[in-house]
């Protein structure tokens, strides 16, 4: 979230203005509200499944074409792969190659991998909770209610405050109340997972067409390649080693096909502790600009020190 300059000066200025807090509807369309999702495991593995369907994105040549290479999670009971992606398998239930699947074989909690957040952070000792502010701008409605209530106090409830407070020689007011709301979230806790990716096809042209997009995606360098999902972006470190589990040497009656295991390495976060967190994973709160203690006064006969020139009993 953002706000204009013309609000960050009138905050600064030491006179204050009748009304200078109230929303202004050209300053309010030019904020931004940002959706923000929570970052969990399964948050991480939809960002590797857009990694391979949009932005590898792999074809290879079949006898029908050119023809694209789905991923496939293969955690899915058969049962249900069956029968919601019938295209994978023939009428006898065979998988019909070529094909890519993924699946998820490790994930690690790594002290020595330390991320942006660098300590431990302890949330708000209070039930909401809440350790890292991602947004903060100023209430409008209510900075402009204490606006003008100090300035009815100095110059008067009348319509005329505006001229009175650019005449009067007491135009220092520093103390002004300005009310912001600010957005926590809990600390990221950071994780290694690990994949696996596992190429099957029927010919050796065919594996070398999926297999040289791995190879080349980060050049000569273990540079990452940024995955993202739902706002939350993380990095993927690719393996240099492609294990080759062929079996075009078998002379036997073994149908020949040919299979590449890839491992991949994403360094990640996790918010919260998912469904099972008892508190809100985004907290907005306010903060106090004045503190009011309790005053004993008498019925009669108490001098009231508040408002000067005031009439009262003997």
């Amino acid at each position: 979230m953002s706000r204009s300059k013309k609000t960050q000066a009138e905050l600064q200025s030491k006179i204050p203005i009748r009304f200078a807090y109230m929303g202004d509807k050209k300053v309010e369309g030019e904020l931004q509200v940002i959706e923000f999702m929570s970052s969990t495991l399964e948050t991480i593995d939809g960002a590797m499944m857009d990694f391979l369907t949009n932005d590898l994105d792999l074809f290879v040549s079949t006898n029908e074409g050119f023809n694209r290479v789905p991923p496939l999670w293969v955690t899915a009971e058969r049962a249900f792969q069956i029968k919601n992606n019938k295209d994978l398998r023939d009428d006898e239930g065979t998988l019909i190659l070529p094909l890519m699947t993924l699946t998820r074989t490790n994930v690690t909690k790594d002290p020595t991998f330390k991320g942006t957040v660098y300590a431990n952070l302890y949330p708000y000792p209070d039930p909401k909770g809440g350790t890292i502010t991602v947004a903060r701008r100023i209430n409008q409605k209510k900075t402009a209610e204490f606006q003008n209530a100090a300035a009815n106090q100095r110059y008067g409830p009348d319509n005329n405050v505006r001229s009175k407070m650019y005449n009067s020689s007491k135009r220092d007011m520093s103390t002004q109340k300005v009310v912001y709301e600010t957005m926590t979230i809990p600390l990221p806790t950071w994780v290694k997972v690990q994949y696996e990716i596992s190429l099957r096809t029927e010919y050796q042209q065919q594996m070398n067409q999926l297999i040289q997009p791995f190879v080349t995606v980060s050049g000569n360098s273990r540079m990452p390649k940024r995955i993202h999902k739902e706002g939350h972006y993380y990095e993927v470190f690719i393996e240099g080693g492609f294990q080759n589990n062929a079996n075009q040497s078998n002379l036997g009656m073994a149908e020949r096909n040919y299979e590449t295991n890839i491992n991949i390495e994403v360094l990640g976060y996790l918010i919260g502790a998912g469904e099972n967190e008892e508190r809100p994973q985004i907290v907005k709160r306010e903060n106090a600009v004045e503190f009011k203690f309790s005053r004993e006064q008498t019925m009669l006969g108490d001098i009231p020190t508040t408002v000067k020139d005031a009439f009262y009993r003997e």
